[in-house]
């Protein structure tokens, strides 16, 4: 399994989760964040600059498929980050 993380500009949040549906996956955890960067300073309590990460774990070619669409879709027009990780899911059959 694969554990998808991005972090966004936060008025992309319905989008990616939109994007993540179609791709197959579940479900998904989000949370608010900050931090700096190539953007940067990125704080979470002014809604023009917050951000938001995202995780999905999914199987790896739903990965495959969100990181492709996020790449093809986004990357050049906002300020986001995603990458993938191998996990071990101790429940799969909820994934």
């Amino acid at each position: 399994m694969k554990l998808v993380t991005i972090v966004c500009e936060a008025i992309l949040e319905e989008r990616v989760v939109e994007l993540l549906r179609e791709a197959g996956a579940h479900g998904h955890t989000a949370f608010p964040v900050h931090g700096s960067g190539g953007q940067g300073e990125r704080h979470a309590d002014i809604s023009e600059t917050a951000n938001v990460q995202l995780q999905v774990i999914v199987k790896p070619a739903v990965a495959e498929t969100v990181l492709a669409r996020l790449q093809g879709e986004l990357f050049q027009q906002y300020a986001m980050v995603a990458y993938e990780s191998d996990v071990r899911v101790l429940r799969p059959d909820k994934f």
